[in-house]
């Protein structure tokens, strides 16, 4: 967790404590699902946390901004945007089952009420948010096509409203 606490030196204690539960849930969650590489867990701060965090660097989300986290594979950004965040909405999809089931149980886990998740495609996400974030998921044009059309019109952020890819 050092590298988190590196780049983000003021989390709360609560975020703390939710940022610390991650490896445990990650670890016991990839035994049984192939969430993250398993040569990688080991980088699960640095390859996953603070990369899924560096959008923080970039904006800072107000409260009561929405977000459609697509091709949320085991969570990411989404989760640990939604710990730094908690006054955000996420909706967090994916159109593989089995990570939506790890994603929704680490956001349970982590008590994260401003979580939701669901399995669905991409070009079926019916509702409208401020932001679309992803990470490592298909070619910009490819995810330009999947997000056209649900983005809100009003801006609250000096940032326009769009995508956030990593």
């Amino acid at each position: 967790m050092e590298p988190l606490l590196r780049y983000f030196p003021s989390l709360t204690d609560a975020q703390q404590a939710q940022f610390a539960q991650l490896e445990a849930l990650y670890r016991d969650w990839n035994s049984k699902i192939n969430v993250i590489s398993r040569k990688d867990i080991d980088n699960l701060y640095l390859h996953h946390v603070v990369h899924s965090l560096g959008i923080a660097k970039v904006l800072s989300f107000e409260a009561g901004t929405q977000v459609l986290d697509l091709g949320t594979g085991g969570g990411f950004p989404g989760i640990p945007l939604a710990i730094l965040f908690p006054e955000v909405e996420f909706f967090l999809v994916d159109s593989i089952g089995k990570k939506v089931r790890v994603t929704q149980a680490v956001a349970d886990a982590l008590n994260l009420p401003n979580v939701r998740t669901q399995q669905i495609r991409a070009e079926q996400v019916q509702q409208q948010f401020d932001f679309v974030v992803t990470r490592a998921v298909a070619v910009l044009p490819q995810l330009m096509t999947w997000i056209r059309g649900r983005l809100h019109d009003q801006h609250k952020h000096g940032l326009p409203n769009g995508l956030l890819a990593l």
